[in-house]
């Protein structure tokens, strides 16, 4: 009997619990001072958190949130100065536009005809140069009357300038010469100057107009209106 009874104990767990079928897990003692048995629980583990242990469902939620405030704060801290530079910039860009609408890129070039003054206003053998710079022409005058020589070089474009000490037209980009009459004698210009339109205005100025040109190598040069007889 003795043996018996210190099998007993042995097999008895500590706490009270009696052992169940073979195979099951133990039996839990009730709970001191309410008679409640608690919900069995795997072997081992138990419902009760103890103080300063998170359970797994509820760690990482409170970093998580503090992360997503943080996320939201600095959105809308930057945002909101993204935005209006955005907007200031759409603005800009259609004043740019209106404004180009409104005043287009035009080419302003020098009026194609102009009065010259009078004939009486301009020396005999000599070439007038103050119509160079606003409208690209020189005058001449000499015993016979006027011509009016476009001064834009025939080989490639460039503006020759008067030497009176030459009594020359000199081109300063491949070193042309041309004749007071407009004739090319040195240099790579393939042809002479061409002279542009010259007649008498109503009241009684010196008309030229660039828009109508006599070229020399075409027989031009004897036209009337290429040259304005006094």
């Amino acid at each position: 009997m003795a043996d018996e009874k210190e099998a007993a104990a042995e097999a008895t767990p500590p706490g009270g619990a009696k052992p169940g079928p073979v195979g099951s897990p133990p039996m839990t003692p009730l709970e001191p001072g309410t008679g409640a048995t608690p919900a069995a629980q795997p072997y081992g583990r138990s419902n009760t958190i103890g103080p300063g242990i998170v359970s797994a469902a509820t760690a990482g939620k409170a970093p998580a949130a503090e992360r997503e405030g943080v996320s939201r704060r600095s959105f809308m801290k930057w945002s909101l100065p993204v935005g209006w530079v955005a907007f200031s910039a759409a603005c800009a860009s259609s004043l740019v536009a209106t404004a180009r609408f409104l005043f287009p890129n035009v080419l302003f070039e020098p009026p194609q005809s102009f009065k010259a003054g009078f004939p009486g206003e301009y020396n005999v053998g000599e070439v007038d140069v103050r119509w160079k710079d606003a409208y690209g022409v020189w005058i001449v005058r000499n015993p016979e009357g006027f011509y009016a020589l476009i001064a834009v070089c025939t080989h490639l474009g460039c503006s020759p300038n008067w030497l009176p000490a030459e009594n020359k037209f000199k081109c300063p980009c491949h070193g042309s010469g041309f004749y007071m009459t407009g004739v090319n004698f040195e240099g790579p210009a393939p042809r002479p100057l061409e002279r542009a339109r010259i007649v008498l205005a109503d009241d009684g100025q010196i008309l030229v107009d660039k828009s109508v040109k006599f070229q020399s190598e075409k027989g031009e040069w004897t036209k009337p209106e290429a040259f304005l007889k006094v």
